[in-house]
């Protein structure tokens, strides 16, 4: 969530490439999370294809009308970088929930149980939640996580909050790889800035998981709400 702001502030990338190159990073860097959360039997491929079934169709109507609009004219520039905002806020507070309420989900759920926790209350529920998700990823590279996260807990209450999490992941590769493909093709990436990101991920993974370590995780997650929310603010503000 914060790799489209840094890309913004601190190095001073256009909104719209920024956008474009962090949802390419965000596909490739997942895809080795999502290999290890399918050899541990994590993912529950039902919640996947019912949220995907929504997300990618909205992705490419997105892309479409970005293509229409043209990314780099100013008025939708100001319209994603609003709309980034908006969401760094809306995450930030999601992420806080997630320190509040996550330990009250259940960890572990019986095998006769699964099928039915994997079962939303109405099948339309899902593919709603993932259209409003693909449009937003699409427009500004974040939703998939942290949101995502939140409103999986509230549509599968019954299911441990490790298989909610794996479905997120799971389900943000395919997103990201359209909507960041999407971007690609109408110019909104810059090549050799991936190639950096992806260089640098490397070693930036090793670090963090030794602060993960070290450091507790309501603190961690604490402190990445509050960065979100100073993101958000800055960059509605712009």
């Amino acid at each position: 969530s914060l790799m489209t702001p840094i890309l913004i502030f601190v190095f001073g990338v256009k909104p719209h490439l920024a956008i474009g190159t962090d949802l390419l990073f965000a596909a490739f860097t997942k895809m080795g999370g999502t290999v290890s959360l399918v050899r541990a039997r994590m993912v529950d491929w039902r919640i996947v294809g019912q949220v995907a079934a929504g997300s990618l169709p909205a992705s490419l109507i997105t892309l479409y009308v970005l293509h229409r609009l043209g990314p780099a004219n100013p008025a939708t520039q100001t319209f994603m970088t609003t709309t980034l905002g908006l969401t760094l806020l809306l995450t930030a507070v999601a992420t806080f929930y997630k320190v509040v309420r996550g330990k009250a989900m259940p960890t572990r759920i019986a095998p006769e149980l699964l099928s039915q926790a994997t079962r939303a209350r109405h099948w339309a529920q899902p593919v709603l939640f993932g259209a409003v998700i693909g449009a937003l990823v699409t427009i500004t590279s974040v939703g998939a996580g942290a949101i995502g996260v939140i409103v999986l807990m509230l549509l599968y209450p019954a299911l441990p909050l490790p298989r909610i999490v794996a479905a997120d992941i799971a389900h943000a590769v395919p997103l990201t790889l359209v909507a960041g493909l999407g971007h690609a093709s109408i110019g909104s990436v810059d090549w050799p800035l991936l190639v950096l990101l992806l260089a640098g991920s490397l070693p930036g993974i090793w670090v963090g998981s030794h602060l993960m370590r070290k450091m507790p995780d309501r603190l961690i997650r604490s402190l990445l709400s509050a960065l979100l929310a100073y993101a958000g603010v800055k960059l509605i503000s712009i």
